[in-house]
């Protein structure tokens, strides 16, 4: 089985019995190695040490008296801010006790990218023994966002951050900043599509974050996604589900929807509702799917018996930026559930 995704971190964990990520002392040290608490040149004796007693027990009690103790503040606030995503990891168990949590607005306010490496990581487990490279790129989108191009009728999905680095140093680092600086003329992006003949070279690349997928509908990309988004449910919800990918949303008895970022929350909560869509938001609305539970007994009974309905949609500037939480949280669930 080829590996892929080592910057998820699935070295510092272990995965429980039942399948999830539990908690351990290499990871919370991965936590404490990052630039924002790691200790500089310039870090008080008292700093120095808490992050060493850390280092030797990751789960050490610091209390708010050490930290007022250190002679910078951001430092001692930066560690306040680790430590309380410590806590709420360590009372959870497991990374997804810790996300759903999180999810459900049960825990701490967590940075938006500590949110986002979980996710990361919660997804590499999940996929772990994919052999398909297209639903490891459709991955992708749950902790990445997506730039949008919808040229010549096509749907092309890239990696954001990647765009945005060519975008302002043509790929080139500090020398393509330098051109820009200069005014230079940039080479165009040019990313490489993601198909069946190229498709072993993602595993060499997965880091990289690099290729494009065209996401339009019959395309291979919308049905890995679809395939990616029944996994998502199954492994924290325990619950089996088919989804499809549809052109539209035909249905006189549509009872339940989930929008899988604002946009499309935004979108579909206009159609259920019968109101008229502002101008272009037709246009922003890229993928539809229908939903269904194998079990209708574990959903509320108006929705039993009925398809669920899914859309992703991108921002007025063409950016994805998926909710994976709100496939957990807007379930038709009952509520003890």
């Amino acid at each position: 089985m080829n590996d892929f995704w080592k910057s998820a971190g699935m070295h510092l964990v272990e995965v429980s019995k039942d399948g999830w990520l539990s908690v351990t002392p290499d990871f919370l040290r991965a936590y404490y190695t990052r630039p924002e608490v790691h200790p500089i040149e310039t870090s008080c004796v008292a700093e120095t040490k808490l992050f060493e007693d850390l280092m030797a027990d990751p789960f050490l009690d610091v209390g708010k008296d050490r930290l007022a103790s250190l002679e910078d503040q951001d430092a001692a606030y930066n560690y306040e801010v680790i430590l309380g995503f410590r806590a709420h990891l360590v009372e959870a168990g497991t990374l997804e006790g810790a996300y759903l949590k999180m999810m459900r607005s049960e825990g701490p306010n967590i940075p938006p990218v500590f949110i986002d490496q979980l996710v990361h990581l919660i997804i590499r487990n999940i996929l772990n023994n994919c052999d398909d490279p297209m639903q490891l790129r459709a991955g992708e989108m749950f902790f990445r966002e997506q730039n949008v191009s919808t040229d010549d009728g096509r749907v092309m999905l890239a990696d954001e951050e990647i765009i945005s680095m060519h975008a302002s140093t043509g790929g080139l680092g500090s020398l393509g900043q330098l051109l820009v600086d200069n005014e230079t003329p940039m080479r165009k992006v040019e990313l490489d599509v993601l198909d069946e003949d190229n498709k072993e070279a993602y595993w060499e690349r997965s880091d990289r974050f690099d290729m494009v997928v065209d996401f339009r509908f019959t395309q291979p990309a919308l049905d890995a996604y679809a395939r990616v988004l029944e996994a998502w449910v199954e492994h924290f919800l325990e619950l089996k589900v088919r989804v499809e990918p549809r052109q539209s949303v035909k249905d006189e008895h549509w009872s339940w929807h989930i929008g899988l970022d604002k946009e499309s929350t935004r979108i579909l909560n206009m159609l259920y509702e019968g109101k008229d869509l502002s101008e272009g938001d037709d246009e922003l609305l890229i993928a539809l799917f229908r939903m269904w539970v194998e079990d209708d007994n574990a959903l509320i009974d108006t929705v039993r018996g009925k398809p669920i309905y899914l859309g992703l949609a991108m921002t007025p500037d063409n950016i994805v930026k998926m909710k994976p939480q709100n496939l957990l949280t807007n379930m038709p669930l009952p509520q003890e559930a």
